[in-house]
């Protein structure tokens, strides 16, 4: 005869798996943080920023994402360039939507 499965102790790993995962997310974006720069910022000014982030067109986000990338790349000071004139250029009548001049003829 099998062994009935114990569900209860299965459902107690998942969670306990779930809250690690969580935690490592958690302490991830605070590195993100930090590493970026951006935990020398006001916490009303980051948190108005990932609001704003999050609410963005896609391209704003596709080009925030390259410079994701080229921070995840090494170039962390290009990235931290570029993502200041996109935020720079969102104020000067929406202009942060198009690419920076380097990024235009390179396609």
């Amino acid at each position: 005869m099998r062994k009935p499965r114990d569900f209860d102790a299965e459902l107690q790993a998942l969670n306990d798996k779930a809250r690690t995962i969580k935690a490592r997310r958690q302490a991830q974006l605070g590195e993100l943080v930090t590493s970026t720069g951006a935990a020398d910022l006001d916490i009303d000014i980051l948190a108005g920023a990932l609001i704003d982030a999050a609410r963005a067109d896609a391209g704003r986000k596709e080009a925030w994402r390259k410079s994701g990338v080229a921070f995840f790349h090494g170039n962390s000071a290009r990235a931290r360039k570029s993502a200041g004139r996109h935020a720079s250029g969102a104020s000067q009548g929406g202009a942060g939507a198009q690419p920076p001049s380097g990024e235009a003829g390179a396609a």
